[in-house]
């Protein structure tokens, strides 16, 4: 029963290890507010080497890196958007977690959705074709008319 018990601790320990936030105590600023807005800017920033994880969350150097970037900007006294347009023009837009939709995105974002449209016409386009053409198979079977008959008795030498 203790070794279960023991288990059970290890695995909900680590479970609430990996929801801590990764933001040391050397890096937290002494004023709230500017903190408050640290914490909201790093929540928007992608860590570059995790990808999956924002740099509030990540442990990675880099992603230190740019938790201490944001803090001296906002310390500088840069506004959230002149921080994040900062971060952006140093590593460009793959740095956001949600990118911009505007310029050249809204090709990115509107590619799905016109391909899948485009996808639909397509197949509709097919289907009536194939009907189309399982018809006229279905025409050839229907009896011939004093003409045709005329015509194939020619070809066939009667």
């Amino acid at each position: 029963m203790t070794m279960i018990f023991q288990k059970a601790i290890f695995v909900f320990g680590i479970a609430i290890s990996s929801l801590v936030l990764a933001v040391e105590p050397d890096e937290v600023l002494d004023n709230p507010s500017l903190e408050e807005r640290a914490r909201q800017i790093s929540k928007d920033l992608r860590c570059l080497v995790c990808q999956n994880e924002s740099i509030d969350e990540s442990d990675a150097a880099l992603a230190r890196d740019l938790r201490v970037l944001v803090r001296d900007r906002l310390q500088v006294g840069d506004s959230n958007e002149e921080v994040l347009q900062f971060v952006v023009d140093r590593y460009g837009e793959f740095a956001l977690l949600r990118p911009r939709i505007d310029g050249v995105n809204y090709l990115l974002w509107w590619f799905g959705p016109l391909f899948l449209i485009f996808s639909i016409i397509t197949a509709v386009t097919y289907v009536r074709k194939l009907r189309k053409i399982s018809k006229s198979s279905n025409d050839l079977s229907a009896p011939l008319d004093d003409e045709e008959r005329k015509k194939l008795s020619e070809i066939m030498g009667d």
